[in-house]
């Protein structure tokens, strides 16, 4: 399902325009986004919870010279499905 797809069953879910729909999905977007980058964490019970971890720095390899390289820390943003949802997917 792609972005427009989403958009569209969101407004037939909701029965709202598709427009109404698309800045709906844009402002939760943003609101998610906008938290993580903040280092809260967003829980949607039943749904998930999206966080921020942190990956330290660590040595690699190139795979195509096989040199070790120097691999940065970064954060990363993170899923964890709850219970309705995994149990929708099985």
């Amino acid at each position: 399902m792609n972005k427009a797809e989403l958009i569209s069953a969101i407004a037939e879910g909701a029965g709202i325009t598709k427009i109404d729909a698309k800045k709906a999905l844009e402002a939760t977007v943003k609101s998610v986004s906008e938290a993580l980058a903040a280092g809260d964490r967003i829980s949607l019970v039943g749904f998930g919870t999206f966080s921020v971890s942190e990956r330290s720095a660590r040595s690699g390899i190139n795979p195509k010279t096989k040199e070790t390289i120097q691999i940065a820390a970064k954060k990363m943003a993170k899923f964890k499905a709850g219970s309705e949802l995994s149990a929708a997917i099985n």
